[in-house]
């Protein structure tokens, strides 16, 4: 029996990402090789070899990303010493990706152990950050009206009446601050 209602239509679901489709099934392939390769590798000498191996990784990784943190901090130091913003053009311009290549020689296994040695090539770092740099920026160009890129363009407030007031933020200095406490606020 119908009651003269219409149906209610709901709005067509967004078609998945292929890296949200594909990300899960990428990561498990990732953690079976991995533990294939040691195996094949404790099979074929002993698993005091690797367990060595998984050590030595863990300690050069950690080695490498406190080395790329202290000297990101100290490029950050004397940016702000110069008044200036650190620039990703200077020595400290692969500290990012330094930081990666250590992470991946920390992580379990000789697949991630080969990525985190090989983010660690200068030549290499200069041009996934070349890439990552194009890619961002592409994606902040082609970003819809409304959506997170284009959040990082403008500042709006949205008022009761619906009208929407593009603006800046900016804040106050502690030094800035009237000395008497506010009024409380009335109506």
């Amino acid at each position: 029996m119908t009651t003269g209602a219409p149906t209610p239509t709901y709005p067509a679901r967004p078609r998945r990402s292929r890296l949200r489709t594909f990300l899960p099934l990428g990561v498990a392939a990732w953690l079976v090789l991995e533990i294939w390769l040691l195996t094949v590798v404790a099979g074929a000498t002993s698993g005091i070899t690797v367990f060595l191996l998984l050590l030595a990784g863990f300690v050069l990784g950690s080695v490498v990303i406190k080395r790329a943190g202290r000297r990101a901090f100290q490029n950050l130091n004397e940016a702000l010493q110069r008044g200036g913003t650190p620039s990703g053009s200077s020595s400290g311009g692969g500290n990012g990706l330094m930081m990666l290549g250590g992470l991946f020689l920390m992580i379990p296994g000789l697949v991630s152990d080969a990525v985190g040695l090989l983010l660690l090539i200068p030549p290499v770092q200069k041009a996934l950050g070349r890439y990552a740099e194009r890619t961002v920026d592409r994606k902040l160009r082609e970003a819809a009206q409304g959506t997170l890129g284009d959040a990082f363009q403008h500042a709006r407030m949205h008022r009761p009446d619906g009208k929407v007031v593009q603006g800046e933020v900016v804040r106050d200095e502690p030094g800035d601050a009237p000395e008497d406490p506010r009024p409380p606020l009335t109506r």
